[in-house]
């Protein structure tokens, strides 16, 4: 582990994590920034490639003992009123880490006997975390996001996620006409959830290899999407819609609780 101090909100570093948690997205080397012990702990548990893990002085003897025996880990100390400058969250915990995400291909995403959700244009960094969580729980195979999409490295995309975006084999910024053209060549049945959907989810075998499509907070799912899936609704009373992360959370369930039934 090597140790250094930085006292200067100027410092090259410290610009870039600034900005990076400004734009939702990772810095300019590729790293996401896991804020929080409970992340840090969860990039460690899945052999995440940790470069630097920044600290304020006043945690500083906890983040070394976390970090402890990591020679590749460069551990930055900054003053707590410094931290707080660039701090993501409104109570802080004093502890960063830039965190390189696995590199995941689209095979990856469609393993197996394939259950995919697609974030077709979603927003909400919470709502998006939420789902990554959900995915992981119930057995996704991966997720998809559609360009246009929230950065699942969106620092509180992270933290919603309590680190299964560690874990879980997501590929980015992906191609709508490239992700409708992989779906039909794979053969996967493809479930758009909409409020006013014909299908319920009570009616359908997700079992078989499928894709979960979750609108935008605004349009729902895109037309294209539409036109090669079926419009799935989960049966609801006196309420017309669910937030985004709860409905991915119940079709994730119920995908998981069919594929656990017996043959």
């Amino acid at each position: 582990m090597k140790t250094g101090q930085l006292t200067s909100n100027k410092n090259p570093l410290l610009k870039d994590v600034r900005r990076a948690i400004a734009r939702g997205s990772l810095t300019t080397e590729g790293f996401c920034i896991a804020e929080t012990f409970h992340l840090l702990e969860e990039a460690l548990r899945s052999d995440c490639f940790i470069h630097t893990v920044i600290t304020a002085e006043s945690v500083r003897s906890t983040v070394e003992a976390h970090v402890k025996g990591l020679r590749e880990i460069n551990l930055v100390r900054v003053p707590d009123e410094l931290f707080a400058e660039i701090s993501a969250t409104e109570s802080s915990q004093g502890v960063m880490a830039l965190v390189r995400p696995p590199a995941w291909e689209i095979d990856h995403v469609f393993r197996g006997q394939s259950l995919v959700v697609i974030i077709d244009g979603l927003q909400d960094p919470g709502n998006a975390g939420a789902i990554l969580r959900a995915a992981e729980a119930f057995g996704a195979t991966g997720v998809l996001f559609l360009r246009g999409s929230v950065s699942p490295y969106n620092p509180k995309a992270i933290r919603a996620s309590a680190g299964s975006v560690f874990r879980l084999p997501m590929v980015t910024s992906f191609d709508e006409s490239i992700a409708c053209a992989t779906l039909e060549q794979k053969r996967i049945d493809v479930y758009a959830a909409m409020p006013e959907g014909l299908r319920s989810l009570t009616e359908i075998d997700l079992r078989r290899r499928c894709a979960l499509v979750i609108g935008s907070e605004g349009r729902g799912v895109s037309t294209r999407l539409r036109s090669i899936a079926e419009d799935l609704r989960i049966p609801t009373a006196k309420v017309e819609s669910l937030n985004a992360a709860m409905a991915a959370g119940i079709l994730l369930y119920e995908a998981s609780r069919q594929r656990q039934l017996p043959a």
